[in-house]
This record gives structure tokens, C-alpha cells and sequence, in this order.
């Protein structure tokens, strides 16, 4: 195996210069290219707020149709939204700054707040409004209640009650609650449960939309948009042009009745390859090794392999990731 220096990995210099089609292979490469055991990084200055703007959304298309206008990321440095059905949603642009409204203040963070997808919830009806949430409270604005799947674990756990006894303990941790998982327990999270990041171009975020809802009925949705540059590499959008792409989160117990854990997921799959997308790969996949090489661009990473001998080494990208592997 060679021994490649990383320095400068994340700020664009070093092996960038030196070796730009390592550089290129190896984001989403899994460790199947070697192990990064060190990387510079450039600090954003940070601020002590983030101004949020809640726009409520009346239908998917005008979603669509707000997050397709690139002004939005010009003059935003944080833009995502919540779908908590077929016709609402709410978008939330914000912005970092070191002065904040008197009275505007939402430390949403502390134990005994709502939970953040329920207080954004609440502007479905109260409609738009701005608030200034600290800093490290809105970096960990969907961690108390894990996204929104604490609400599976404790159903109660919102409640103003519970939150101002018990809000404290929370959130559980992941691996102690795996730990205490009987096999029948976990079997029924694997049969009725989906945790999947699909991330599909933002022309597309409409019809994708229509079809989350058919296969899984499951809301509310992540939606986060990005910029997915065209690089070589194992992800990037089809041609030689950057586009805006969208990550649709759906975490939770879908409500659609023809869900079926393994046939839904395939379906759901099959779509995001269709037009282009990908499937974030912490999450189960049920990809046949064709269809996660179509899905994923392996010519680079394929290169890189041979070129630093990991075959004796590393297994396949896919080896590690897909669902057969897991079990």
C-alpha cells in the first residue's frame, strides 16, 4: 500500500495539486481507498445567532418552485424545509448575525422547549414569522428529539409535562438503545421502520415528492438543498455542468398501506436512479452490485484501486454498504 500525505485534504491545497484524482476518489470511497488520519481544515468565522425567516408553503409545486430560485441561496446562508403533508410545508432561511430583536430570542435548544419540526409545525398556522435561535441551539436544532423519531420511542415525550420533568434526559442514546433492543423489537423497526436520505436533482423535487408520498406516506420530510458540482468522483450530476440537488430525509414509520419494508425501498431506489440521484449509503440499500455501480460512478474510484493496489487490501464500496453485507 502507498503512503500518500492528506495535508491541506478539506482546504484545497496539498494532495489537491498532488494528486487531484485522489482527491476527487476519495469522498463516499468508505475507506475503500486507505485511511485519512488527518485533514486541515478552514474555520468559517461564526456568529452568536441565526436569524430565521418561516415561510409557510401551500403545495409542493410552489416549494418547488421557491427553492428552484437561486436567489434564495445568494442571500441565504442556511435554506431547508420541512413537508408535513402533500399541501404544507415550511420553509426556513437563515442567516447568521451577532444582534438579535429584542423579544425574538428561541433558545430551542433547553430541555424544556417544544421540539423543533413541532415548533416549526406551528407556524402552519400562526404563519410567517422571524425569530433569532443561538447559534449551538440551531446546529443542534433537530437533536433532542432525533429528528422526529423520538416521537415513535415517546409518544409522549412533547407534552409539556414530560418535557419540563424529564425533557432533560433526552435525547436517548442510540447505541444504549440498541443495546436494550430484544430481537423481536428489532425486527419490527427493520419490518415497519425507514430511515433513508435520497438525494435527487432539485428539477425533480416535485414529482419525487408526489412519490415518497405514494410509497411511504411518511411525514414530516427533510428537505435540504445543495449544490452538487461536476467533478469526477463517485457522485456528481450527470453531464459536465453543476446543479442544484435536494436531499429528501425520511425518517420513521411510514403510514402508506402498501408499505413493505424491502419491495418499497427497491421502489423507491429505482426512482432516484431514474432521474439521476443518489441513495446516502449510512442507510440500508437493497441496490443489486449493477445497479450501485450505475447509480455511482466507479470509473475514478475503480483507477485509484488499481493505481494504489487496494483490491489486497479493502473490499468493495459496496461490499461494506449494502444491506446483504450488514447482516
Amino acid at each position: 500500500m502507498s503512503k500518500i500525505k492528506l495535508t491541506g485534504f478539506l482546504t484545497g491545497t496539498g494532495v489537491q495539486e498532488e494528486n487531484p484524482e485522489l482527491f476527487y476518489a476519495i469522498p463516499w470511497s468508505h475507506g475503500t481507498l486507505g485511511f485519512l488520519v488527518a485533514a486541515e481544515l478552514t474555520i468559517v468565522p461564526a456568529s452568536k445567532y441565526v436569524r430565521i425567516q418561516y415561510l409557510p408553503v401551500n403545495g409542493q409545486a410552489e416549494l418547488g418552485r421557491l427553492l428552484n430560485n437561486p436567489e434564495i441561496y445568494k442571500d441565504n446562508q442556511f435554506v431547508e424545509a420541512l413537508v408535513y403533508s402533500c399541501s404544507q410545508s415550511v420553509l426556513m432561511l437563515g442567516n447568521m448575525t451577532d444582534t438579535a430583536e429584542p423579544g425574538k430570542v428561541n433558545a430551542i435548544g433547553d430541555y424544556h422547549k417544544p421540539w423543533f419540526f413541532k415548533h416549526v409545525e406551528g407556524f402552519l398556522k400562526q404563519g410567517a414569522s422571524v425569530e433569532y435561535i443561538p447559534l449551538r441551539h440551531y446546529y443542534h436544532r433537530h437533536t433532542r428529539s432525533i429528528f422526529w423519531m423520538l416521537e415513535d420511542i415517546i409518544p409522549f415525550g412533547n407534552n409539556v409535562v414530560f418535557r419540563w420533568l424529564f425533557g432533560w434526559m433526552v435525547p436517548p442514546k442510540i447505541s444504549l438503545l440498541k443495546l436494550t433492543q430484544g430481537e423481536t423489537i428489532k425486527q419490527m423497526y427493520e419490518k415497519y421502520q425507514v430511515i433513508q436520505d435520497m438525494l435527487v436533482p432539485m428539477k425533480d423535487l416535485t414529482r419525487s415528492l408526489d412519490f415518497f408520498h405514494h410509497e411511504l406516506d411518511l411525514y414530516p420530510l427533510w428537505i435540504c438543498p445543495f449544490m452538487l458540482y461536476s467533478r469526477d468522483g463517485l457522485v456528481h450530476p450527470r453531464g459536465n455542468e453543476d446543479e442544484m440537488y435536494v436531499d429528501i430525509g425520511a425518517y420513521g414509520t411510514p403510514k402508506a398501506r402498501n408499505f413493505s419494508t424491502i419491495p418499497s425501498t427497491r421502489r423507491l431506489e429505482d426512482f432516484v436512479s431514474k432521474v439521476n440521484g443518489f441513495q446516502m449509503l449510512y442507510a440500508d440499500s437493497y441496490l443489486s452490485q449493477e445497479q450501485f455501480r450505475k447509480m455511482f460512478d466507479h470509473n475514478l474510484h475503480d483507477k485509484m484501486r488499481k493505481q494504489l493496489d487496494c483490491k489486497k487490501a479493502f473490499p468493495e464500496i459496496y461490499d461494506k454498504v449494502n444491506r446483504k453485507a450488514r447482516t
